[in-house]
């Protein structure tokens, strides 16, 4: 298995450089750390006392790194969660924060464990992921790499200003899609034509 390290370099490789898009919420965000995340920590990389979007273009990919692998991987306890599944939602939370848990409970409550969908990982959550994998492991890692894709897809279908990141302009499969679909087997990727169709009614 890869080192946490190695998934967050990883990561960081996925999520690219500065950017600041007035349709996403995060604003100014540089390898998928976003500036109220360096905010919320205190990052201030200029040391001018403020942390502002200088900060985030002097974010380093060693920087990226050590944010992820303390804060959305140690800090919400990823580390128990079956092997199978720890990328995925590791990968996810970069993306989502919490919602990647609660995206887990809810395919763990549809498989018929009684656990809460409350983005945090407690004994409930973890028992039932444990079960999950023992008895399934593949199919436990491809089925919440679905309900992560069909999360963005609805995401898309309730603010239209993000349907640029389920599919680009010419109807293919967009960025949040294609990153789902890197952690399920290519038997359950969606055709274009299927990803077409899922968009179809956005047009």
């Amino acid at each position: 298995m890869k080192s946490v390290t190695e998934i967050a370099t990883e990561i960081v490789a996925r999520e690219g450089g500065y950017v600041n898009d007035p349709d996403d919420p995060g604003g100014a965000t540089k390898y998928g750390v976003t500036i109220g995340t360096m905010q919320r920590l205190g990052i201030d990389l200029t040391g001018d006392g403020r942390v502002t979007g200088a900060d985030v273009r002097a974010l380093s990919r060693e920087k990226a790194v050590e944010i992820f692998v303390q804060h959305y991987y140690e800090g919400p306890g990823l580390a128990r969660l079956p092997e199978v599944l720890r990328a995925s939602v590791f990968d996810m939370y970069v993306n989502a924060g919490a919602n990647a848990i609660r995206v887990l409970q809810g395919l763990l409550t549809r498989m018929g464990h009684a656990v809460a969908v409350d983005g945090v990982l407690g004994p409930q959550t973890l028992a039932a992921a444990q079960a999950a994998a023992d008895s399934a492991p593949d199919l436990i890692a491809d089925a919440y790499g679905i309900a992560r894709r069909n999360y963005f897809y609805q995401l898309a279908d309730r603010r239209p200003a993000s349907r640029k990141y389920a599919t680009t302009r010419k109807g293919a499969k967009g960025g949040w899609i294609l990153r789902a679909e890197e952690f399920i087997s290519p038997r359950f990727h969606l055709s274009e034509a299927d990803h077409k169709a899922r968009v179809a009614k956005w047009a």
